[in-house]
């Protein structure tokens, strides 16, 4: 039976294509006839008004093959034309050419029909109201108006009159050009006002007269209203200046310098003529214009934006594709099942055990989740919340069950919640959290699914909120499936231009497997063979590095004048921001250390220095620690890092000591394991049933993004110098110096601050290149060594002691 099944859904698959195969090629021979006819239309209407009335006896006479006509489409041509055009609608019928071959269009590339049915009602609006009025208008030409024209005409002006028809027509018309053309007053306003600027302009510069510099106060012209020109009369024996004849140039004039010796009467026939000054002789005398200034109309941010759009970040890997939730396993038996006896029996047991303590209940209630239930009693009035606490155990014997925990109160009710777990817990796969709808729509900047509440609601979290993640837990308990739930959440939501992962696994079997997507997410040292770091020497570089990052990223929120990274993000989207002058894109980095406790065993105060400032700082620039840890004790959590890791999961542990210490409060030692834990974020704890992501899952995952398109390498982070004076790839050999050394060099000597951010800013070069150029000049011997966050010392201390110490060295 199942052979047969199989069989007739493949027929039915193959039967289906073939049917959508036909309707494509129906769709398409129909398109060409529409396309086709409308070309016939338009040679048949041309013709007919060439040869219309010579047809017009062949039209009665379509099966008389003897009759000759010169329609372009013969008898069936003269026939189209005199039933749209003579009987139709006259001239206005060649729309319906526009009509056809635009229907054909779209049925031809298959496009949307609603755009048709829009063009077909305001064309045949068009049609009507055009038909009517070449009715009205053209009386003696019936060709131009069509039976259908001339007929609605006619009854129009029987009922309405010829005013009112034309009423009618300018409506039609107006609801045309509102509906169709788009024509608003304020268009009509703004057109107006365009045109009434320029005319400005143009009369402006038709009246500007042409420039000149010079004066001459001996050339004059005298202007009378249609009156003969008068010569001024020019009288070199008096000392005496007719101060009204100058008045109107004086007043327009800047200044003028009159030599004492020269004062000359000016004496015009007619008080009115005005006098007008054009040139001068007086070298002496010369009026400079100065030059107005560029002014930039719009906002040259805007206008990138507006030409290019905004920075994508994503551009270089624009194909990427996000992983699928079919890589994800998907479990047949996951969802939640109630058992009513298990609920009847644990809800009696705790009623029976809390009546022995005299403890009356006025309501219980109980809440299902994968793999505890959640009990909530309302105690009787006059009833301490502190004895109920005290009885945890006893109701836990009662119950003959491991992990009693009792919350008094539940935070936000007014009752007291008793955690019982399942005698057959459920799984939550990482398939169902993922494809949650509120994992989906979570608009936050790392979102991760963790797994599921005792409600059976998705939990998803913002990494970028909390800022910093402490993981712990006894082996075996579901620590390691945590942090791959962790990085999986992340891949399924943040393109590779968005975050990279900076990954510390000294156990060097849990993490290796996302070595395969280093190209797409990883980030590492410069000159290092494996981004996922197993060393934990390479551990204490790679953590100053981050700190390097840190640093610089700070300068550039500095230069930037924002406060955090998504500002500075949506700056340079915005291209407010230069990339000459050292800005870029920064993605988030998510630095993940499993098994912290070993490093510190191995390396201590170097480990716990850098992670701790990490902790205080990088939050603003997109730094985040995922720290996880099997031993919670005092020594590897210091108090140092508790202070600034706030969000916290704890994964059952053997003691209360341990559960204080990772929460501050006791719980986790409560817990059922395999994935059952409690999350805290300097607030309340709460139960999740972790997500279950296995090692397969994970290996397909990567090998989907692995083989993708990908960087030319691993995000690279800044090259740090040890104390010892290592460094991951100090150049000593000059023949390998940057073709920029020497002008480097300049820089830091004549500022007298050795720090890569000056060469960044000078030379407008990214981080790493000048963070090489730094240990060139330090191998040099020109500046000091690495000092942690200050500036190198410079061994040089000016030009020229530089040029004499560089020309020694060619020598």
């Amino acid at each position: 039976m199942a052979k047969t099944t199989k069989k007739e859904t493949t027929t039915d698959k193959k039967n289906a294509s073939t049917t959508k195969n036909r309707s494509k090629q129906y769709r398409v021979l129909f398109g060409f006839v529409l396309i086709l006819f409308s070309i016939a239309l338009l040679f048949s209407f041309i013709s007919f008004f060439i040869y219309g009335q010579e047809d017009q006896s062949a039209v009665t006479s379509l099966t008389d093959r003897d009759e000759i006509v010169k329609n372009w489409l013969g008898k069936f041509g003269a026939y189209l034309a005199d039933f749209f055009i003579y009987r139709g609608f006259g001239a206005a019928s060649f729309i319906f050419v526009k009509l056809f071959f635009l229907s054909g269009a779209f049925f031809l590339l298959d496009l949307p029909i609603k755009k048709l049915k829009n063009s077909w009602f305001w064309d045949l609006f068009a049609i009507i109201i055009l038909s009517i009025t070449f009715g009205f208008f053209a009386t003696t030409l019936p060709e131009l108006g069509g039976t259908i024209g001339y007929e609605m005409n006619l009854f129009f002006q029987d009922y309405i009159g010829k005013t009112g028809t034309i009423l009618i027509l300018v409506f039609g018309l107006l609801i045309y050009a509102i509906f169709k053309i788009k024509v608003s007053p304020e268009a009509i306003k703004t057109f107006f006002e365009k045109k009434k600027k320029d005319l400005t302009e143009d009369l402006k510069s038709i009246r500007t007269p042409s420039s000149s510099t010079d004066y001459n106060l001996e050339e004059f012209a005298i202007t009378e209203d249609e009156e003969e020109i008068a010569e001024p009369t020019l009288k070199t024996s008096t000392f005496e200046i007719n101060k009204e004849a100058l008045k109107p140039t004086i007043e327009n004039a800047s200044e003028i310098n009159l030599e004492p010796t020269i004062k000359p009467t000016i004496s015009t026939p007619t008080p009115s003529r005005e006098l007008e000054i054009t040139e001068t002789t007086n070298e002496d005398f010369v009026i400079e214009k100065a030059e107005e200034e560029d002014v930039v109309e719009e906002n040259l941010a805007a206008k990138l934006v507006a030409d290019f759009g905004e920075f994508d970040p994503t551009l270089e890997l624009s194909n990427y594709k996000f992983p699928t939730i079919d890589l994800l396993k998907e479990y047949k038996s996951v969802g939640i099942t109630i058992n009513q006896e298990e609920l009847e029996e644990n809800k009696n047991r705790i009623v029976e055990t809390l009546k022995n303590y005299k403890i009356e209940i006025a309501q219980i209630k109980a809440t299902v989740g994968p793999s505890v239930t959640l009990y909530e009693i309302v105690p009787e009035a006059g009833i301490r919340i502190s004895k109920i606490k005290s009885l945890e155990d006893d109701i836990a014997l009662s119950l003959s069950a491991l992990g009693i925990r009792i919350i008094a109160p539940i935070p936000g009710k007014g009752t007291i919640g008793i955690e019982v777990p399942n005698k057959n817990p459920t799984m939550v796969p990482m398939r169902t959290v993922i494809s949650a709808t509120k994992f989906q729509e979570a608009e936050m900047e790392l979102p991760i699914a963790l797994g599921k509440t005792i409600s059976n609601e998705t939990f998803v979290v913002d990494l970028a909120k909390m800022p910093h993640l402490l993981m712990a837990g006894a082996t075996g308990q579901g620590k390691s499936v945590g942090l791959n739930a962790v990085l999986t959440s992340l891949l399924y939501k943040k393109h590779p231009a968005e975050v990279k992962f900076v990954l510390v696994d000294p156990k060097k079997v849990e993490l290796t497997l996302f070595n395969k997507i280093e190209r797409h997410y990883l980030a590492k040292l410069p000159d290092t063979e494996d981004a996922i770091i197993t060393d934990n020497n390479k551990v204490i570089n790679t953590l100053n590095s981050l700190c390097l990052e840190m640093d610089n990223r700070y300068n550039l929120l500095k230069d930037a004048m924002v406060r955090n990274i998504k500002e500075y993000n949506d700056k340079f989207k915005s291209r407010k921001l230069n990339p000459e002058n050292g800005h870029r894109f920064l993605p988030y980095i998510v630095l993940v250390v499993d098994e912290f406790a070993d490093l510190i065993m191995t390396a201590g105060k170097e480990v716990e220095t850098p992670i701790a400032r990490l902790a205080q700082l990088a939050r603003a620039i997109g730094i985040h620690l995922i720290i996880a840890t099997q031993r919670p004790s005092v020594n590897v959590i210091t108090g140092m890092i508790k202070a600034n890791f706030p969000a916290r999961i704890a994964f059952r542990v053997t003691s209360k000591i341990d559960s204080r210490t990772i929460l501050d409060s006791g719980g986790a030692d409560q817990l059922i394991g395999r994935g059952d834990m409690l999350f805290s974020n300097g607030n309340d704890l709460v139960r999740v049933q972790c997500a279950f992501v296995d090692t397969p899952e994970v290996e397909k995952i990567v090998e989907y993004i692995g083989s993708q398109k990908a960087y030319a390498s691993a995000y690279l982070l800044p090259e740090y110098v040890g104390e010892d004076g290592s460094s991951t790839s100090l150049e000593i050999d000059i023949s390998e110096r940057d073709t920029l050394f020497r002008e480097a060099a300049e820089i830091i000597v004549t500022a007298q601050q050795g720090s890569a951010s000056l060469l960044q800013r000078k030379l407008k070069l990214g981080y790493n290149r000048a963070g090489r150029l730094i240990d060139q000049l330090e191998a040099a011997g020109i500046v000091g060594p690495f000092e942690g966050s200050k500036a190198r010392s410079v061994n040089i201390t000016d030009l020229t002691s530089l040029e004499q110490f560089l020309d020694n060295e060619q020598k």
